[in-house]
């Protein structure tokens, strides 16, 4: 994290942001937003990781942009799949892939009336009709 604070300040200056649509982002409070950018080690502060993910997310900034993983000797273990975008239409491809796998598991009238029943019979009459399947 030895260049956070200069990899956000580009970001946020890449992208004509302040530092409280960062803060807003982020959920954060903007002097906390302030302390990530300062250029003095000794008052500088980090963001917790759910608004390191945050800021990511919503910027569609890949992680490894703003963190110093390309130093580290096991920086392969640090690749995140899914955290790097692209496009709106990556998205928008595996949304439609989402929504398709998902219907394709829903189940049936006949199953959901299956699990009506199941879930409505007795304990006993259950645990016999698992014993039989299982």
């Amino acid at each position: 994290m030895k260049s956070f604070h200069r990899r956000l300040r580009v970001l946020r200056e890449s992208r004509q942001l302040s530092v409280a649509d960062i803060a807003r982002l982020c959920d954060a409070d903007e002097r906390r937003v302030a302390g990530w950018e300062s250029e003095n080690p000794k008052t500088r502060t980090y963001p917790d990781i759910d608004e390191l993910m945050d800021l990511c997310l919503k910027t569609e900034t890949p992680l490894e942009a703003l963190l110093d993983f390309e130093d580290a000797p096991d920086a392969g273990q640090l690749e995140l799949p899914g955290l790097a975008f692209d496009s709106q239409a990556d998205l928008g491809r595996v949304l439609e892939e989402l929504e398709r796998e998902i219907e394709r598991l829903k189940p049936t009238e006949e199953e959901m009336e299956m699990l009506r029943r199941f879930r409505n019979t007795t304990a006993e009459n259950r645990r016999m009709l698992i014993q039989l399947l299982g």
